[in-house]
């Protein structure tokens, strides 16, 4: 029986409420849940309606990073380290690279320049978030696999989620992580990449949520299951915005709405339709729990793409982007990956309808989509 699985799971699949349903089953043994974002973390803590078991520890992945990654061992590279607190600094930036005095763009060599290879500075000594996961697997080496084999100790379960977040050398951790004696379990999809945690030159080619490929490639064969089947049901999105959101990733396994009865309750305007600039107003008039969408420099209520992700909404009305347009007009046009896996969960934030805004001639069609007029 393998001891590691990965699931993919649909959007709406309510894969959080699995997660904390696994952990809740485990009585006898400590388990971790982790997660990239403070948000996600608070939304798994709600799941526990405020009994969290003493054997459930729930963290966010930087923090148990630092928690149980760097600081047990922190001198193993550096004995100047020994007695030293050290920080943590979120960056979406390559902290490893400066640029020089004649103004081109250098990068610090890791053997040569520890303290700003891996820290915001020798005298603050926060540890930055791109390179965290490299000096954990450098330390690990450097102890003889006592740094994972530690946190194995303490952890028997692993459930991380949101996995498909993580990239470089987070990934070389879960490796690792596969192969100490805990059982650790990822949950997440690939299609919802919005937030990633570093943009790193280590398995580059994984970055965009491909830790399936990652599993399938740089791991040992059959350490990790793949499962994309237990969680391939939404119980958010009905079969128009199901159909409509596999366009913007047709290599994908479709995702198929649920079956439950209390989900498919029939309601009166259900699926993908275009509104035009000038119907917004009455479009917002007669549906009026509609959210507002926008790609960023959304004020609440509206809601970014990106920040909605977790979120469930009635209807959603989106302001697409040029290329999201040009997209729309022709399904073959190229969007970047980050921008069609915005697209793609701003789409699957709705029960019943998605209106996205869009100045339509009269004369054309869009399959899957309706043109919404004021009637």
């Amino acid at each position: 029986m393998c001891n590691n699985k990965l699931i993919i799971a649909a959007a709406g699949s309510g894969k959080t409420t699995y997660l904390v349903n696994q952990a809740k089953s485990i009585k006898d043994q400590n388990v971790l849940i982790t997660t990239y974002t403070e948000a996600n973390e608070g939304e798994i803590r709600k799941k526990f309606n405020g009994r969290i078991p003493k054997n459930i520890t729930i963290q966010t992945w930087f923090s148990f990073l630092l928690q149980h990654g760097v600081r047990p061992f922190q001198s193993s590279l550096n004995d100047e380290l020994h007695n030293k607190k050290i920080g943590f600094f979120l960056t979406d930036k390559c902290s490893t690279k400066y640029k020089g005095s004649n103004g081109k763009t250098y990068s610090w060599a890791k053997g040569n320049n520890f303290y700003q290879y891996y820290f915001t500075s020798k005298e603050g000594l926060k540890i930055c978030s791109d390179t965290i996961a490299d000096f954990i697997v450098s330390s690990n080496e450097e102890m003889n696999s006592e740094v994972i084999n530690r946190i194995a100790r303490i952890y028997p379960y692993i459930f991380i989620d949101e996995v498909q977040d993580l990239a470089g050398w987070e990934l070389e951790i879960i490796k690792l992580l596969f192969g100490s004696s805990s059982k650790i379990l990822l949950v997440g999809d690939p299609r919802q990449v919005t937030y990633l945690t570093h943009h790193p030159t280590k398995y580059k080619k994984y970055k965009d949520g491909k830790v399936n490929d990652f599993i399938s490639q740089e791991c040992a064969k059959n350490i990790c299951e793949i499962d994309a089947i237990t969680l391939s049901k939404t119980h958010r999105n009905n079969q128009i915005i199901c159909d409509f959101s596999a366009k913007l990733f047709p290599s994908f396994e479709k995702c198929e709405p649920c079956n439950c009865e209390k989900c498919r309750q029939g309601v009166d305007h259900e699926g993908v339709f275009l509104i035009k600039e000038c119907d917004i107003e009455s479009y917002i008039k007669q549906y009026p729990k509609v959210t507002i969408l926008k790609e960023k420099e959304a004020v609440f209520p509206n809601w970014n793409y990106g920040k909605s992700k977790g979120l469930t909404f009635e209807r959603v009305l989106i302001y697409p982007t040029k290329d999201i347009k040009k997209w729309i007009k022709d399904n073959t046009q190229q969007l970047a990956e980050s921008t069609r896996c915005k697209f793609y969960v701003a789409i699957t934030r709705a029960k019943y309808s998605v209106a996205i805004v869009y100045d339509y001639n009269d004369d054309e069609e869009f399959e899957g989509i309706t043109k919404w007029k004021t009637e």
